[in-house]
């Protein structure tokens, strides 16, 4: 299911990253990475926040549906 359909709160394993090559390649420049865990801190407006690589990133609504998890 794509990272959007995620529950606040929730914690999950990153199975798949879509987009264009350039695309995928920023969401993984920011650790979103096959296997790894991302867990959903909020979500803002059009934006989501959410806890990956120990690191809080805000991510459109848009680049999050691109992130199956």
């Amino acid at each position: 299911m794509p990272l959007t359909f995620a529950e606040i709160g929730e914690e999950a394993i990153i199975k798949k990253v879509g987009g264009t090559p350039e695309v995928k390649k920023h969401l993984e420049n920011l650790g979103f990475i096959v296997g790894s865990t991302v867990k959903v801190i909020t979500s803002l407006g059009g934006n989501i926040i959410v806890n990956v690589k120990e690191a809080r990133v805000a991510i459109s609504r848009e680049m999050a549906q691109k992130i199956l998890v």
